[in-house]
This record gives structure tokens, C-alpha cells and sequence, in this order.
């Protein structure tokens, strides 16, 4: 049974950076399009960034475009999450979740409802 495991969140000064990893383990994984989103307290899961299987092709909400940047390593079977000039309402539960069906090459990279694979979750908390 394949595993997806969040490390590096934690708690970090308004202005400063966190990395994140999500490392898949079990069996073969295969290298599936990826995605982090993010939910506070009383909102629903929104979607961060996500990263095609070759990793060619990026995508960004708005809110994180200049100051996150998401990347991969097939062979480790990690997917990064690099997150720069962290802001007070970074704070969130981050995941990151794999589409395994390939349902992003139709429905897009951006909905909850395109992954089919979840890891638990770390929390990232800004202080301002």
C-alpha cells in the first residue's frame, strides 16, 4: 500500500521560509502528477501548487505565485514544496496529494476532486 508522508512544517517568523517534503512509500509509486493544497481552521482545502509527472510544467494559486515554488525527484519519490517570504495567512495544514488515475490532464491541476492519494497533513504556522 502506497504512503504519503509530509515533513517540515512547523513554526516560523513572518518574512522567513519553510520546505516541505511529501515522500511516497510502499509500492511502486510511479511518478504521478502532484499537488499541495492547504486548509485553515473553518476553510475548506484550497489548492497551493501542483507539478506534472515529468515535472515540466508548474502550476500556482495566486496567493503563492513568486513565493513558492514546487519540484520533484522521481528517483527519491519526493515532491518539494519551497516556501519563501511566509506571510500570517501561510497558516494552514498542508498536504500533498498524488493523481494516480490521471485525472489532472482533464479536469485540471487545481480541484481536490483531480488526487486520488492524500497524505495526513503538517501544519505550517506563521507568527506575524
Amino acid at each position: 500500500q502506497v504512503q504519503l508522508v509530509e515533513s517540515g512544517g512547523g513554526l516560523v517568523q513572518a518574512g522567513g521560509s519553510l520546505r516541505l517534503s511529501c515522500a511516497a512509500s510502499g509500492r511502486t509509486f510511479g511518478s504521478p502528477a502532484m499537488g499541495w493544497f492547504r486548509q485553515a481552521p473553518g476553510n475548506e482545502r484550497e489548492f497551493v501548487a501542483a507539478i506534472t509527472c515529468s515535472g515540466i510544467s508548474t502550476y500556482y494559486a495566486d496567493s503563492v505565485k513568486g513565493r513558492f515554488a514546487i519540484s520533484r525527484d522521481n528517483v527519491k519519490n519526493t515532491v518539494y514544496l519551497q516556501m519563501n517570504s511566509l506571510k500570517a495567512e501561510d497558516t494552514a495544514v498542508y498536504f500533498c496529494a498524488a493523481d494516480r488515475v490521471g485525472r489532472t490532464a482533464g479536469w485540471g491541476p487545481r480541484g481536490v476532486e483531480a488526487y486520488d492519494l492524500w497524505g495526513q497533513g503538517t501544519q505550517v504556522t506563521v507568527s506575524s
